[in-house]
């Protein structure tokens, strides 16, 4: 099967450059971010036994069928069956799998012990409009801890309108895994209509506040998008509107937000191989601790997605460091 084409060409954020820092930013230590026995036990699973090791993560993510509809498998129609990423994750040697609660029961017994499992505990269609976005729950930490898994992940839509809700929910999921040890990823992305006004949910604002939000509400990990630069940036509040940062220095602003949580860099559509790669190391050079590619990886024919997790191995051994 021949590759089909990518979707976007425009640059990825961060394409061709490399910090323009002085020096890479180092990523928290697990000593340093106040985690319980249970939850460093389980990350340092994830960052150093499975995937890349050395202290970064390659999380393959499969929630997209829930949250955009069957559509996104046409590119890859082997893509379709669970398996197919499942199998990729294994042979890819991914950190984990990022999943919802029914391609986790009915498939990861399959792969237990093999591929990692993040459970995703919260979704929502692709139908509704996102003007009040809200992601009602679809799992518990209970069943996470029932299937294995070794992080639980959860949206929260920062900005929304729902957002009141959206913080009591998780709420709820935080002291579950506190209590049982689990560690959080916090998908923290800025939706609905305040949010479109300030610059749009891809600007600097946007994305460095949902950072600082994830931090706040107790996230061990926070997943982000790259902030992308547009005419929008001017309806920011200040200082947003007038700063005039590189694609490095935008994205090191957004890590520095995190504090003591690692970030991981959201892949979005799919784009190509030199961009793909590109945006990886800037992403590292910058202090992200790892990547959650989907579509970047399971809409590529097998092969290619093998080859490609590859030279993201060789790219993450860059920038091992040891445990703390």
């Amino acid at each position: 099967m021949s590759e089909p084409a990518a979707r976007s060409t425009a640059v990825a954020p961060g394409a061709g450059l490399r910090s323009d820092a002085p020096s890479r930013r180092r990523r928290p230590l697990l000593s340093q971010m106040g985690l319980s026995p249970g939850k460093r036990t389980r990350l340092k699973r994830l960052l150093y036994d499975h995937g890349p090791g050395g202290g970064t993560l390659l999380v393959l993510p499969i929630d997209q069928g829930l949250e955009h509809g069957p559509m996104d498998f046409f590119d890859n129609p082997d893509s379709l069956d669970p398996r197919y990423q499942y199998e990729l994750a294994r042979e890819g040697k991914f950190s984990a799998i990022a999943l919802h609660i029914g391609l986790a029961e009915k498939y990861c017994s399959e792969f237990a012990g093999e591929v990692p499992l993040i459970l995703k505990l919260n979704g929502k269609t692709g139908i509704p409009s996102d003007a009040q976005a809200f992601s009602a729950l679809t799992g518990s930490v209970e069943d996470a801890v029932r299937l294995g898994a070794d992080a639980v992940g959860y949206t929260v839509y920062v900005g929304s309108p729902s957002q009141d809700r959206d913080f009591a929910q998780f709420r709820e999921i935080r002291a579950a895994a506190d209590r049982l040890g689990m560690p959080v990823i916090v998908w923290a992305y800025p939706r609905g209509e305040a949010v479109a006004k300030k610059g749009g949910k891809e600007s600097l604002f946007a994305i460095d506040y949902a950072a600082r939000v994830a931090l706040e509400l107790g996230a061990d990990i926070v997943k982000v998008n790259f902030p992308v630069p547009s005419e929008k940036d001017a309806d920011s509040p200040p200082p947003y509107n007038s700063l005039h940062l590189s694609a490095s220095q935008a994205f090191r602003k957004v890590v520095e937000s995190a504090g003591r949580c690692l970030v991981l860099v959201s892949g979005g559509e799919r784009i190509g191989d030199a961009e793909l790669l590109a945006k990886v190391r800037a992403s590292m050079d910058d202090g992200a601790t790892g990547i959650i590619f989907g579509r970047n990886m399971w809409q590529r024919p097998k092969a290619d997605a093998l080859r490609m997790t590859r030279e993201l191995h060789a790219i993450f051994r860059e920038y091992a460091q040891p445990p703390g």
